[in-house]
């Protein structure tokens, strides 16, 4: 079934919309969320709560891209269960280094008006990515999106694992300027 019609069976709050979704894209974001959490069972609660998000948010949202609303919802949800399951653990797996990676170069929220400054963050954050040649773009992505390791990214782009880090370490540096110059830092 199509995006489209996937999502009209959302706004016309018709149950299939969700069987519909798990058929296309269960792997898909059960994929996004194992990276993260790396636990079938947490996997799973993951991608069926990103089911009930989605079903929650549409209407009144339109997405116009399906594959990467549901892996967006489903990355915020895991990256939640992570922080929950490891609040005493922390420093432990893949995704403490990412967190840390990037907080190098992201400024931090200092007052209510966080909330307002992320959405704006988020667009220029997009504008940044845009403007990455296309693999700079998908190593970063990978890395800070999808947390894969940087030996999952070496072997897809055929690297050696120090190359990722130079080009991770670069793309940070290069958004931090970016982020420097909007005024976010």
């Amino acid at each position: 079934m199509k995006d489209e019609q996937i999502i009209a069976l959302y706004w016309d709050r018709d149950e299939h919309a969700i069987r519909e979704t798990n058929i296309k894209y269960g792997a898909y974001c059960f994929s996004v969320a194992h990276r993260i959490l790396n636990s079938r069972e947490d996997s799973e609660e993951c991608v069926s709560d990103t089911w009930l998000r989605a079903w929650n948010a549409m209407p009144p949202k339109r997405p116009d891209r399906l594959r990467l609303f549901l892996a967006r919802i489903t990355r915020n949800l895991s990256f939640d269960r992570y922080r929950l399951l490891t609040a005493d653990k922390r420093g432990r797996g893949e995704i403490a280094v990412v967190l840390d990676e990037l907080a190098e170069c992201l400024p931090a929220p200092t007052d209510v008006a966080a909330e307002l400054e992320a959405a704006e963050l988020e667009h220029c954050i997009n504008r940044f990515l845009h403007s990455l040649t296309s693999r700079e773009s998908d190593i970063f992505l990978r890395r800070y999106f999808f947390a894969e390791s940087v030996s999952q990214i070496a072997v897809r782009y055929t690297l050696q694992p120090s190359n990722v880090l130079v080009i991770l370490s670069r793309t940070r540096q290069k958004l931090k300027a970016h982020l420097q110059k909007e005024g976010f830092w």
